[in-house]
C-alpha cells in the first residue's frame, strides 16, 4: 500500500487557533537553579501559579536603597548613607587619609586634587596638566604625594605648592604606598616596574615583575612589600631590592587590592578590565599621542572582557624577573578594547593565610570588586553594581552581607573611618560615608518576573516583621519597565487586603518601602493565573503498514510513501495541495500519525475524524485519544479522495472554562484500490514486424507506466502515445522488430499512480 500526502505548508482549518498570545510560557519562578527547573516541570497548565523570591540570591539580585541584605537571606534596613563631597569630576580614582582626618582625592580627567576636611568642607589642592592622578598618598607628616599619568611623574603638595618629586620615566603612576622607613614606592606601567624614592630626585628601580603593569601596593605587618600586577594577575611579596615570592598566580588578569591584617594574613581583590578602563581614560583625556610614541620590546595583545577585562585569549606565561636581567625580559602587554563576555568568572576575593595558603572567598561572574577595607574583624570590599558595599565577617562561611547599594554607579574605593565606611564613586565623582546604625527609610525593587503570558493577578503575599513595610506593584508588557508600564500602585500593608491591582499583563514587579528601623522581610511572593495558550498540531502523516496478522505483500505496490503536512504561520504552501493517490494491498492498513505540542507543555488529548471530498460532515473515528498514532482496516475505506482532521485539546492540564483546542486538516488523499484495465488491440504483423495498441484506463488515479516482456523475459517500458503517461487513459503503442516466428507469449503490465498493476496477456503465433 503507497500513501501519498502532498506537502500543505498553511495552518488549513485551523479556525480554533488564537493568535498573538506569547509561547514559551514559564509557569513558576522560584528561588534559583534546580528549584525553578523541578517546580517548572511539576507546573504547567493554566492553574494559579506562584512567583517566590527569598533568600540572599534572589534579594541580591534586586535593587535596594536604604536596605541591607544580610547572609542569612533578610531584607532588613541598612547603614545611613550621606554624600560627604561632589567632586564634579568625570572619576575619583584614588583616596588617602590624612593624620588630621581629612582625605584627598585624585581625579580624572581634568588631574585635579582635592581635599576633604573632618567638617565635610573640601578645597582643591592642586589641578595636574595631566588628566589623570590614579595614586594619591600621605606621609606621616600630612604632606601629600600624587601621581600623574599617562606622563607619569610623582609630585609632592604641601601647603598648596606642587614640586616633581621624581620622574620613573613611565607612563602611568598606578600605586604609591610608604614604607616603614617613610620610603615612597611606586607601581608603574606600562613595563611593570616598581621603584623606591628616598628623596626629591633621588629614586632607583626596586624590582622588575615583567608584567605589563604593578596595580597595588601595600605592606604587611613584617614591612615586606606586597605588589599585585597584570595581565597574569600575580601578587608577589617583595623582600628586598630584585628579590620576590609570587604568592599567587590568580586567574584573573588583575590583582586590584591588597589589604594585610594584623595577624598575617592577607586579603587580595582580582578582576580584569580595570586597567583597559583607565588606559582608555587616559587617552581620552588627551594622552593618545604621548600613547602611541613610547617603544616597546615585545607587544602582546590581550582581548578582554568589557566590563570585567576577563583574557579571552590565552594568559601569556610572565617572565621570571630579577634585579639583572628582568628589564631584557619584560613582555609589555597592551590593554585592548574590551569586549563582552559572559558565564566567566569577572571578579575573586582571596584569603592568603600566613602559611600560604590560599582561599578563594568570593566570587562573582556579574561584579568587579573595586578596593577591600577592613573594619574591625570584618572584611568589607566595594563592586561596581551600582556602588554595593559587602561586608564578610572573619568566621562567616557563605554569602556575605550586602550592607549597601549607593546607587552611584561604580565604587572604586574604599576606607574605613572611626565615622563608618567612606566609598568613592567612579561614574559620579563623589565621596560617600556609610554611616553606623539604621536607615529611617529605604526601599527595594525586586527584579522584574516574566509570567510567559498575560497573567490575571492574585495576592501579594509576605513573611517577616512587617511593621512600617508596605509594597506596590507595577505591570506592562515589555521586558523592562518604560512608559507604557502601569504606574506604582496605591500601598499594600494589609496582608488581609493584599490583592494586586495592577492591570493584567505579562510582566510585573514589587516595591517595598520601609519606614523605620524595625521592619524585615524574609520572602515575598505573587499569585497569578497564565492565560493558557492553545496547543498546535504541527503534522498530519498517513502511511501504508502491514497488517500486524499477515506478512507484507510482495508485489512493487506494497511499497510505503508518506507526505507530511504541516502547520506553519504564514499559511503558504510550497507544494501542490492536489490529491495524491493511495494504493491499499492485500494484508495493509492505513496509518494515520500525527505532531503535536503545547508551548505551556500541558498534556493533549486528540480526536482524529475523517470525510470524503464529495460529502459535508466529519466522520469521527475516534476521541480522547493520548496516542498520536490511529490505524485503520484496509478494506474500510473505498476508492475516492478523503480527509482526516485532528483537534487536539489541553483540557487535561486546565479547567474546563479556560482548556484549548487547535486542528489541523490534512490535504486530499486518493485511495485507490483498483488496477488498471488493459485492454490489447489487434496484432497487426508485417514480415518481422509486430505492432500492436494497448488501451489502459484506471477510474481513481492517473496512470504513470507501461511495460511489456515477450515469454516472460525482462521488462521493456512502452511511452504513451502522446508522449507523457499522465491520464486516467492512455493508449501506448507498441512496435517489435525482429519479432521470431512461432508462438510466443506477450504480457502488458500498466501501472497507476498508486502503484495497483494491471496486466493482460497476447498469444502470438
Amino acid at each position: 500500500m503507497r500513501f501519498l500526502l502532498p506537502r500543505f505548508t498553511g495552518p488549513a482549518h485551523n479556525a480554533a487557533r488564537c493568535g498573538g498570545v506569547p509561547v514559551g510560557r514559564r509557569r513558576v519562578w522560584s528561588r534559583a537553579g534546580c528549584c525553578a527547573l523541578f517546580a517548572a516541570a511539576l507546573c504547567s497548565a493554566a492553574t494559579t501559579q506562584t512567583w517566590e523570591m527569598s533568600g540572599y540570591n534572589d534579594f541580591s539580585r534586586g535593587k535596594l536603597n536604604g536596605l541591607s541584605v544580610t547572609r542569612e537571606g533578610r531584607l532588613v534596613p541598612g547603614p545611613q548613607i550621606h554624600m560627604i563631597f561632589d567632586s564634579g569630576q568625570a572619576d575619583i580614582w584614588s583616596v588617602a587619609a590624612a593624620p588630621d582626618g581629612s582625605y584627598y582625592l585624585g581625579t580624572g580627567n581634568r588631574g585635579r586634587l582635592y581635599r576633604v576636611f573632618p567638617d565635610g568642607k573640601s578645597a582643591l589642592v592642586w589641578t595636574s596638566d595631566q588628566p589623570e592622578i590614579f595614586a594619591v598618598a600621605v606621609d606621616a607628616k600630612g604632606v601629600v604625594y600624587a601621581g600623574t599619568s599617562p606622563d607619569g611623574k610623582i609630585y609632592r603638595i604641601e601647603n598648596g605648592k606642587a614640586a616633581e618629586y621624581f620622574s620613573p620615566e613611565a607612563r602611568y603612576i598606578w600605586a604609591l604606598a610608604f614604607a616603614p622607613d617613610g620610603s615612597l614606592y611606586a607601581g608603574t606601567g606600562d613595563e611593570g616596574k616598581i621603584f623606591r624614592v628616598n628623596a626629591p630626585g633621588q629614586g632607583s628601580i626596586f624590582y622588575e615583575t615583567g608584567q605589563s603593569h604593578v596595580t597595588a601596593l601595600a605592606f604587611d605587618p613584617q614591612g615586606r612589600l606586597l605588589a599585585g600586577s597584570e595581565p597574569n594577575g600575580l601578587l608577589y611579596r617583595i623582600t628586598s631590592q630584585g628579590k620576590a615570592f609570587v604568592l599567587y598566580d590568580s586567574s584573573l588578569p588583575e590583582i586590584r587590592a591588597i589589604v594585610p591584617a594584623p595577624d598575617g594574613t592577607i586579603y587580595a581583590a582580582a578582576l580584569g578590565g580595570s586597567i583597559a578602563k583607565r588606559v582608555g581614560a587616559a587617552s581620552a583625556g588627551g594622552a593618545a599621542a604621548a600613547l602611541s610614541a613610547v617603544p616597546t620590546i615585545t607587544t602582546t595583545v590581550t582581548v578582554t572582557d568589557q566590563q570585567s577585562g576577563i583574557n579571552i585569549a590565552p594568559k601569556p606565561e610572565a617572565p621570571k624577573a630579577s634585579a639583572s636581567s628582568s628589564a631584557a625580559q619584560s613582555t609589555v602587554t597592551t590593554s585592548s578594547a574590551t569586549t563582552e563576555a559572559t558565564g566567566v568568572e569577572r571578579s575573586a576575593l582571596y584569603k592568603i593565610a600566613p602559611d600560604n595558603a590560599v582561599e578563594t572567598i568570593w566570587t562573582s561572574k556579574d561584579e568587579n570588586i573595586y578596593d577591600l577595607a577592613l573594619q574591625g574583624s570584618s572584611l568589607v570590599f566595594v563592586t561596581d553594581a551600582q556602588g554595593r558595599v559587602y561586608r564578610m565577617d572573619n568566621s562567616a562561611n557563605g554569602a556575605p552581607t550586602l550592607v549597601a547599594q549607593a546607587n552611584e554607579g561604580d565604587a572604586t574605593r574604599l576606607l574605613a573611618s572611626s565615622k563608618g565606611l567612606l566609598a568613592a564613586t567612579g561614574s559620579m565623582g563623589k565621596l560617600l560615608r556609610f554611616e553606623d546604625g539604621r536607615a529611617g527609610n529605604g526601599w527595594f525593587e525586586s527584579p522584574v518576573h516574566d509570567a510567559g503570558t498575560v497573567a490575571r493577578w492574585g495576592r501579594l503575599s509576605w513573611r517577616g516583621n512587617n511593621a512600617g513595610v508596605t509594597f506596590r506593584t507595577r505591570t506592562g508588557n515589555s521586558a523592562r519597565p518604560d512608559s507604557t508600564w502601569s504606574d506604582w500602585s496605591e500601598a499594600i500593608s494589609n496582608p488581609a487586603q493584599s490583592g494586586v491591582s495592577s492591570p493584567n499583563a505579562r510582566y510585573i514587579q514589587w516595591r517595598a518601602e520601609f519606614s523605620g528601623a524595625s521592619g524585615a522581610l524574609d520572602d515575598v511572593s505573587v499569585a497569578y493565573l497564565p492565560q493558557n495558550t492553545p496547543p498546535v498540531v504541527r503534522s498530519i502523516n498517513v502511511i501504508a503498514v502491514p497488517s500486524p496478522a499477515k506478512a507484507p505483500a510482495s508485489t512493487s505496490s506494497s511499497a510505503s510513501y508518506s507526505v507530511t503536512v504541516t502547520d506553519t504561520p504564514d499559511g503558504s504552501s510550497s507544494a501542490s495541495t492536489g490529491a495524491q493517490p493511495i494504493s491499499r494491498g492485500a494484508g495493509q492498513q492505513i496509518q494515520v500519525s500525527w505532531q503535536a505540542d503545547d508551548p505551556d507543555g500541558d498534556r493533549l488529548i486528540y480526536s482524529l475524524y475523517f470525510r470524503g471530498e464529495e460529502e459535508t460532515q466529519w466522520k469521527l473515528l475516534r476521541a480522547n485519544m493520548t496516542e498520536s498514532t490511529y490505524t485503520l482496516d484496509g478494506d474500510v475505506l473505498a476508492d475516492g479522495r478523503y480527509f482526516f482532521r485532528v483537534t487536539a485539546s489541553d483540557r487535561p492540564s486546565n479547567p474546563v472554562n479556560l482548556a484549548r483546542e487547535a486542528e489541523l486538516v490534512s490535504a486530499p488523499v486518493a485511495i485507490d484500490n483498483t488496477p488498471p484495465v488493459v485492454t490489447p488491440g489487434t496484432v497487426r504483423k508485417n514480415g518481422g514486424v509486430l505492432e500492436l495498441d494497448v488501451t489502459a484506463e484506471d477510474r481513481a488515479s492517473a496512470l504513470r507506466r507501461c511495460e511489456y516482456s515477450v515469454d516472460a523475459g525482462p521488462w521493456t517500458p512502452v511511452e504513451a502515445a502522446d508522449g507523457v503517461t499522465d491520464s486516467p487513459r492512455e493508449s501506448f503503442p507498441i512496435r517489435l522488430e525482429g519479432f521470431p516466428t512461432g508462438e510466443h507469449l506477450l504480457s502488458i503490465r500498466v501501472y497507476d499512480a498508486a502503484g495497483n498493476a494491471g496486466l493482460a496477456k497476447v498469444v502470438v503465433r
